[in-house]
Order: structure tokens, then C-alpha cells, then sequence
């Protein structure tokens, strides 16, 4: 899979795109990353890539045209697939985007090649819409920029890739998996046995299988309920 950034700052992407797991991945060639700065599009010596809203207000607005012409760029330059270039699906990281969840990932994974498109200021001339597939958020509250929703996307959508965990087995129980039907994730323990007076539950020392994949289940359930009603509401509720 290939990502595609569109960043005033790629330096930030740095740790995300070599170390971790997305970092493995990418050197073992299970991904690509291309990142561009709209500022080489910009206007005039400074090159400029923000200006005035129309209709005043406070801050600045990332220009329609220099935006436009960084993913122009980017396609003109990509690889080519199967029916010619191979242009990402592109994302504007935006608070005004669907909020990104688990099912949206499972889905993006899918896709060959994605454009994640990162804002800053008051955000992106709106005409920028025509020229985009999907916006997404991480959630209800404003950052400075979308750089760090698009790291929370890669991250997100690597791991699922075939081959990139070491254990593919640990996506099935996990929070928000389908095979673990959308609850959260059961408690984990390691050693010590004891720790400040608290143990290890008895039934994960006793070998008995059967009875700690019971445990697991029950404990995903109530773990889901008292931390996440309202993920409790809207999920249909385990046997």
C-alpha cells in the first residue's frame, strides 16, 4: 500500500513513517510513503499558500490552487497501476469529517493507494471538496493541523495489511474487531503474579482453556458496558 501526504510539514511524519511497526512494514517493501508540501505550489518569493477569508473573520485560509496543484503533482508522479496512474483516494483530515472508526479502516486497507490531505489555519478554501473523495475526523475537537490525523490513519490502516503484525491473530481480539463483534478488548496481565497486593485473576494461571476464553468473553462484555455505554447501546449483545 502506498500513502500519500500532502503536509506544510513532512518532517513531522518522520518517526511514524520508520519506526514501530509501520516502520517494519515499510522497510520490508509492504509500504510506501510520499509526502509533498503544498508550499512548493505557493505564491511569490514567500511562497505563499494561505490568504484572507472572504467576508472577514480571524486567521488565515490554505488557498484552493496550491492544495490543488500538490495532488496534481503527486498523481502526475505516481506509480502506474493497473489502468494507468495510480491515483490515491483522497482524504481531508478535517473536524467537519466523518469521525474514523475501526470499520472505516478495515475498508481503507483495502485500497491500493490512499492521499491523506492535511490542513492548517481556518482550514482549506471549500472548493478544495471538488477535488476530494471523503473527509474524516478523529473525533469531536479541533487540532492545530491534520498531520496528527493522518498518523493516527496510517498507523491505523497498516497494521491490517496482510503480513505487517507479527501476530495476525491478535487483530481478531481486539477492541472494535469484527470477530470480537465491536466490544473492547478483555484485560491482560504478565508477570508478577502479584503486584502491591493486586493478582493475577486465578482462572488465567489454570490452564483450563475453555474456562478463560468464557472469562475473556464475559469480561469484554462487562468491560464494554461499564466504560463504553454508548458503545454498549449500539452494539448487538453477545449470548
Amino acid at each position: 500500500m502506498r500513502f500519500d501526504v500532502v503536509t506544510l510539514f513532512p518532517e513531522m511524519f518522520s518517526g511514524v513513517a520508520t519506526l514501530g511497526v509501520v516502520g517494519r512494514a515499510s522497510t520490508a517493501g509492504q509500504l510506501a510513503f510520499r509526502f509533498r508540501s503544498p508550499r512548493e505550489f505557493g505564491l511569490g518569493r514567500h511562497q505563499r499558500v494561505d490568504d484572507t477569508p472572504y467576508g472577514g473573520g480571524a486567521g488565515m485560509v490554505m488557498r484552493v490552487d496550491c492544495m490543488v496543484a500538490c495532488l496534481e503533482a503527486l498523481d502526475a508522479e505516481a506509480p502506474a497501476g493497473t489502468e494507468g496512474v495510480l491515483r490515491g483516494h483522497r482524504i481531508l483530515l478535517t473536524p467537519r469529517g466523518v469521525p474514523f472508526g475501526q470499520e472505516r479502516a478495515f475498508e481503507l486497507a483495502r485500497l491500493p493507494a490512499l492521499t491523506l490531505i492535511c490542513g492548517r489555519y481556518e482550514g482549506v478554501d471549500e472548493r478544495i471538496r471538488d477535488y476530494i473523495d471523503e473527509e474524516l475526523s478523529l473525533g469531536d475537537f479541533v487540532l492545530s493541523g491534520g498531520e496528527i490525523a493522518a498518523m493516527a490513519v496510517i498507523d491505523a490502516v497498516s497494521r491490517l495489511l496482510p503480513g505487517v503484525l507479527g501476530n495476525p491473530e491478535s487483530l481478531a481480539s481486539e477492541s472494535h474487531s469484527p470477530e470480537n463483534a465491536g466490544f473492547l478488548e478483555y484485560p491482560h496481565y504478565t508477570r508478577p503474579v502479584t503486584y502491591r497486593g493486586v493478582r493475577v485473576p486465578d482462572v488465567l494461571a489454570g490452564g483450563n482453556h475453555a474456562a478463560i476464553d468464557a472469562w475473556r468473553r464475559e469480561q469484554s462484555k462487562t468491560r464494554t458496558e461499564t466504560v463504553r455505554p454508548d458503545l454498549w447501546r449500539r452494539l448487538p449483545k453477545p449470548e
